[in-house]
Formats: structure tokens, C-alpha cells, sequence
């Protein structure tokens, strides 16, 4: 029985409907262009929805001395010097328009009294720039977002999930994907293609992402189409994610609890930041306070289950009532825990991608022509560790000016030349998919790559783990060849996870190939065995295939943002 495939055209496919994708779809279409927007999720539950703490921009309303300037000088301190200066000068630049169109679309902000957009400290900034909704920020972006896209009338399909990026002649023509819901396909034509389906932190054990997103889709559809990813080795790990229960660990405990006075305590009830940052305490960056757990855990002073104690049951009730109460609530409803009284177990969990995508820093586009890749499934912005809200805003920034060159391009497009081989290619993906009755079971397979992750590539790495990862990815992805695909009545959701392991095995194999090539410990990035930071590895690295990574060198630094870095105290700020 031939399986009934949807054939759309449409000038515009966004694929992905987080912050990101909503936010190009509605520049195009304010632009007259026509667009369609599809996600493997509901776009009311995409993962910008899960941000918290606030969104970046030197408005300057707490502070008059703030600047872009001293934003872009920040960002590229944090990042260890890996962040592209040219993408953070148009992310800084361009922030405060991107306040603008939210505030348009009828965002939310908190305000002060006289009506001005209130601004928070956030950690490595030097002045209040961080606009914020409670601590609801992203779930009120994403709202704004959406109901800003029903109004333009934006076809969004919300049960699709793409499987390849149809490409002629280095030349993108659209994308081949099937409903969750019906297997039912889809062909859709498509003059330029706007890739936002985020990172792949749910290649480790614990992840802040919930269980069918950020699997690495965006660099598995950007590789086979053509595209190199860069620096896939940088993930941000959080310091402070659940243990428990099993089906949602890695789940986020706000740092607002530490900024708020929480205490980080191991097993032997020792203070032991004062080991690893006496100065800052629990108010350290994200990345020193992660590996300070990390440590403590390995050392055999963590907990039982492999944490350690958060504790901001010293706190007020009303404190907690009034400042935490995600953080309160949250507890309740997966452990039955009441944070006013007793302490949280948490360990450092896999929480944002910082590289992605290789993308030219004016357009975001890639090397694909007519192929674009924005958000966490794009690379530039963050280097080797995250300025905390800065992802927000990047959504909004490369939105809007990505949706401008997608829109130039189809204008000046000549002719739209599609390939029947490549579809038939796509098609036959899925046909032997579906076809697959092995006796490898797929979740037993992604549970493998992540142990694999966790164990070798984790917070901490060095060259023996690293080539004992690779060694058993390679095993995990013969047995890939062996999977069983059992659609029912149900869904489609057994071929989508077949999908997503695919996508994780090719997203496994890049980060640790480019983690063993930074023998150096910057950032994000530990190396046991290069402990100290290299200077000649102020690179970024480009991964176009198994083993093959190349360094790409980083433009100058404007002396006007140079002149304006300096470290910054993250005392009586969160660190979000």
C-alpha cells in the first residue's frame, strides 16, 4: 500500500516553532512572503517556553551608562574569547529592537512604577540589562510569539516531523518529513529553508530538556544537506538539576535559588564552595559551580544517588512564596518536596548548546545556499560559555534578520530546480525505517548514548575517555543497523525516537571529535589533561564528518568593545 503523501509549496518552510522559528515566520509574513512553520511538538510547548530568568538587552532603563558596547564586551568575556565578535556586535546592536517587537506584539515585561521596563542584574553583567515576566519569561515570549503569529494568519503545523532537507545542486528546493499522529508524508517545496529546531543536550543522561526535544535534529538535517557544525564540544552544563524521579531528571532548579541565598552542601554537610570560589560562594559562574559539584561527587562526598544538597530551606517562607515559586512548586509536584523545609538533591545537568550550525554572522545563513539555521541550532553567539539571557534575545535578533534574507533570497531566486533522486532517497529513509523489525530496541539504544555521553564526555574529559566514548558510540551505532520500528494505533512516536536516535549518534560523534581536538580546559570545556587554557586554541572548531575537524581562526576584537572588558563581580546578582 503506497503511504498518502501532503504535497505543499510554499516560498518559506521554518522548521521548528520555538522563539526562534516564530519569530522569522512572522518577519516573514509582516514582509508579505509566504511561510509555513511545522514542529514535532505543540508550539505552546516548545522548549523557549521553559526560559526563565529574563531576556538581554542594554536598554538602559535601571542603568543610563549601559550600552551595546558594554553588553557586546561582556558577552565576549564570558564566552573565553570564542564568541564571533561580528555576530556579537548585530545580537547587542539589535536588542533593543527586538524588546520593541515584543513589546508590539504585547509582551508582558515587569515594569517600574513610571512605566519604564524593569531590568535585573544577571551574573557577568556590569549593569541591569535583563528584562524579565516573573519567572515565566520565556513562557510569556512564546505566548506573545504565537498569538503575534495567529494574527498574520500563519499556517503552523504542529505534528510534523522532518526527516531531511531536500538540496539540488548545494541548492535547498525543501524538506520530506511524516505526521506524528497518521505516519501520513509530506513533501514540501520550498524556495528557502529556515532550520530552528534546536540543540542536543538530550544526548546526556540528565538534561534540562524534556524527553522528544533538543536530540540533535537540527545537526543531523544540516549535515546531510551539506552544512558543518561548529564547536559541538561547548555545551553549558547547569549546576542544578533534579535527580529524581528517573523520568525527569535533569530538570531544572532555577538559579534564582542560589541567587536568592540558597547553600550548596555535600553529603558531609560541608559548605564546599568556599573550596572551589571563596569569594563568590554559590554566586560563581555556572560554569565553576557545575564543575565544583562535579568534583564533589567524583570525590565520593556526594550523595548516595550520585548529587548534592541545595538548600533554601533557611529562607523565608514568604521569600520562597514570592521568589521561587516555580522552584516551590515544582519540588512539590515531582517529589512531594517542600523546599521550605528540607533540601534539594540536584547534579550538574546538560542544559544549552552553545555551538551549532556553521553560519555566516550577517544573515545566519549557511553553506547550503537558501539553507538558514538560527537559535540553538545556530553557532557564534556564545563561545565557551552563555552570558545567562542572552539565548532569548538571540531568538528575537536573528528572527527578524534571518526572515529579511530568506525573504531577499526567494525574491531573486530564478528558477527552483528539485531532484526526484534526492526525494526518492528521503522517502526510502522512512520506507526502510517502518520496514525495520531487528531485535535492538531503539529506547534501550538512546539510553546507551547517553550513558556513553555522561560517562566520557561530560562535565569533565580527557583523551582515554574520549577515545573509550568513540569506541563505544561506534558499537551503538552498528547496533542502529539492527532496530526494530513498531508504529501503532497510538502514533508515529516509535519512528520519530528511531529518527531522533539518529540524530543523536551523529550529534555524539561530532562533540566528541571536537572535544578531543580542544586539548585545552576553557569554559564550559574541562580537560584533565590539558587543565590550563591554550592561547592558540582561541579557535573555533568545524566539524564536517567523522574525524574531520578543522580550526576556523576569530576576527579581531573591536577596540571599542575590547576596551570595555573586564571581570565582573556576580556579588547580590542571579546567575541565571
Amino acid at each position: 500500500m503506497h503511504t498518502p503523501e501532503s504535497r505543499i509549496a510554499t516560498p518559506v518552510l521554518v522548521i521548528g516553532t520555538g522563539g526562534a522559528g516564530l519569530r522569522a515566520a512572522i518577519e516573514l509574513a509582516e514582509r508579505g512572503v509566504g511561510v509555513l512553520a511545522v514542529g514535532k511538538r505543540p508550539k505552546a510547548d516548545a522548549h523557549t517556553a521553559l526560559a526563565a530568568g529574563g531576556i538581554n538587552a542594554p536598554l538602559a532603563t535601571m542603568d543610563p551608562e549601559d550600552s551595546w558596547q558594554q553588553h557586546a564586551a561582556d558577552t565576549l568575556k564570558e564566552s573565553y574569547l570564542l564568541a564571533d565578535p561580528r555576530t556579537v556586535r548585530i545580537v547587542t546592536e539589535g536588542a533593543a529592537r527586538g524588546i520593541a517587537d515584543l513589546e508590539r506584539y504585547g509582551m508582558p515585561f515587569a515594569r517600574e512604577l513610571d512605566g519604564r521596563i524593569s531590568q535585573r542584574f544577571f551574573g557577568a553583567h556590569t549593569y541591569r540589562r535583563t528584562a524579565y515576566a516573573g519567572d515565566y519569561t520565556g513562557l510569556e515570549i512564546q505566548r506573545t510569539l504565537i498569538n503575534r503569529a495567529a494574527q498574520l494568519d500563519i499556517p503552523v503545523l504542529d505534528t510534523v516531523y522532518i526527516t531531511r532537507i531536500l538540496v539540488r545542486d548545494n541548492t535547498v528546493f525543501g524538506a520530506y518529513g511524516f505526521d506524528l499522529s497518521d505516519g501520513s508524508r509530506y513533501v514540501i517545496h520550498a524556495d528557502a529553508v529556515i532550520l530552528a529546531a534546536g540543540g542536543h543536550t538530550r544526548i546526556w543522561r540528565r538534561t534540562s530538556s524534556r524527553r522528544d526535544e533538543n536530540t540533535g535534529d537540527s545537526f543531523r538535517l544540516a549535515v546531510l544537506a551539506g552544512c558543518r557544525l561548529r564547536d559541538p564540544e561547548l555545551v553549558q552544563f547547569h549546576p542544578s538539576g533534579l535527580i529524581a524521579p528517573e523520568n525527569a531528571a535533569g530538570t531544572l532548579v532555577s538559579e534564582a535559588a542560589r541567587g536568592e541565598g540558597g547553600i550548596l552542601r555535600n553529603h558531609l554537610g560541608e559548605r564546599f564552595m568556599s573550596r572551589y570560589d571563596p569569594g563568590r560562594m554559590e554566586l560563581s559562574t555556572r560554569d565553576r559551580v557545575a564543575l565544583a559539584a562535579y568534583t564533589e561527587i567524583k570525590a565520593g562526598r556526594g550523595t548516595p544517588d550520585g548529587g548534592v544538597w541545595l538548600d533554601v530551606s533557611h529562607l523565608s517562607r514568604q521569600t520562597i512564596m514570592t521568589r521561587l515559586p516555580r522552584v516551590y512548586r515544582t519540588l512539590l509536584e515531582l517529589q512531594m518536596l517542600d523546599i521550605t523545609k528540607d533540601p534539594i538533591e540536584i547534579a550538574p545537568t546538560a542544559h544549552y548548546s552553545m555551538g551549532g550550525v556553521w553560519v555566516r554572522p550577517e544573515d545566519h545563513g549557511t553553506d547550503v545556499d537558501g539553507l538558514y539555521a538560527i537559535g540553538e541550532a545556530a553557532s557564534g553567539l556564545h563561545g565557551a560559555n552563555r552570558l545567562g539571557g542572552n539565548s532569548l534575545i538571540e531568538l528575537l535578533v536573528h528572527g527578524r534578520i534571518t526572515g529579511q534574507a530568506a525573504a531577499e533570497f526567494v525574491a531573486g531566486r530564478q528558477a527552483h530546480l528539485r531532484a526526484a533522486e534526492v526525494l526518492a532517497e528521503a522517502r526510502a529513509e522512512v520506507d526502510g525505517l517502518l520496514a525495520a523489525d531487528g531485535p535492538e530496541n531503539v529506547r534501550v539504544l538512546q539510553r546507551a548514548v547517553r550513558d556513553l555521553m555522561s560517562e566520557y564526555a561530560g562535565v569533565v574529559r580527557d583523551e582515554s575517555g574520549l577515545r573509550t566514548g568513540l569506541a563505544e558510540l561506534a558499537e551503538v551505532e552498528t547496533r542502529i543497523g539492527e532496530i526494530g520500528v513498531h508504529p501503532d494505533i497510538a502514533g508515529f512516536q516509535d519512528l520519530a525516537y528511531a529518527f531522533d536516535l539518529k540524530s543523536a549518534a551523529l550529534a555524539a560523534r561530532a562533540t566528541i571529535d571536537a572535544a578531543l581536538e580542544r586539548r585545552e580546559t576553557r569554559g564550559c570545556h574541562n580537560r584533565s589533561d590539558y587543565p590550563e587554557l591554550d592561547p592558540a586554541l582561541r579557535v573555533n572548531l568545524v566539524w564536517s564528518g567523522p574525524g574531520m575537524v578543522q580550526r576556523e581562526a576569530i576576527p579581531p576584537i573591536p577596540a571599542e568593545i575590547a576596551s570595555l572588558m573586564r571581570e565582573v563581580s556576580t556579588v547580590g546578582k542571579l546567575v541565571e
